[in-house]
């Protein structure tokens, strides 16, 4: 479990094909590592890996096949930068918002344009995403938390302020970047939740109206607070 707030930004040292997956030795930078053990976790770009080594200045991780079909490890690069976050303690500040390093799918950014001293990026997200973006709400980008300003179908718009320029990846975003994204957990289970007794059997095909009032939430509505 993570928070979003970026601790450290890190570099790709090597790369090792490993039987159709990958191995990854990860240079940690300015990241202490002596509170971190073989077994833990650490956020990279977004998603969580399991430390396999500590050779000293970095940790290896084995990158399964999954986790390269559906996240931008793939296309990682010796020298590549990466957005790195220890795993919380009980004793960590939730700064950001609660973060699981699963990632929900591959996003583009669209555009940046300067606001005052922010940059404003915009970021498109895969169309089965889109349910699950709302503005003001909160989505993790590469591992950052930020915070949703606006949302045009599967776009959405997001104010990154100095501080989080010079402290991640985002500096070296452009036009066309592929940026791991994971929507809030909330969300997600909301959705399956509202599915009710449909969510078993594999038939749900999403939201509509026709599963709100199965389940009963229409008629809540519709009566309104405190009417039974």
């Amino acid at each position: 479990m993570f928070t979003g707030i970026i601790q450290a930004v890190g570099t790709v040292a090597a790369m090792q094909e490993r039987g159709g997956d990958l191995r990854l030795r990860i240079h940690t930078g300015k990241l202490p590592l002596d509170d971190v053990a073989l077994g833990d976790s650490v956020c990279t770009n977004g998603v969580c890996l399991t430390v396999t080594e500590l050779p000293g200045d970095g940790y290896w991780a084995d990158v399964s096949v999954e986790t390269l079909n559906f996240t931008t490890l793939g296309g990682l690069k010796t020298g590549s930068a990466v957005n790195l976050e220890k795993s919380l303690t009980p004793q960590s500040r939730l700064g950001g918002h609660i973060v699981s390093g699963h990632v929900d799918g591959v996003g583009e950014v669209v555009s940046l344009t300067e606001d005052a001293r922010s940059i404003r990026v915009v970021v498109r997200a895969p169309d089965a995403l889109a349910r699950y973006i709302a503005h003001k709400g909160s989505i993790c980008v590469d591992g950052t938390s930020l915070t949703v300003n606006a949302v045009h179908g599967a776009e959405f718009d997001l104010n990154i302020i100095p501080q989080t320029m010079t402290e991640t990846i985002f500096g070296q975003y452009r036009a066309g970047s592929r940026v791991n994204l994971e929507v809030d957990v909330i969300a997600r289970y909301l959705e399956r939740l509202i599915q009710g007794d449909a969510a078993a059997s594999g038939a749900t095909g999403g939201l509509s109206m026709d599963t709100l009032a199965e389940n009963g939430f229409l008629g809540a509505l519709s009566r309104g607070p405190g009417k039974p």
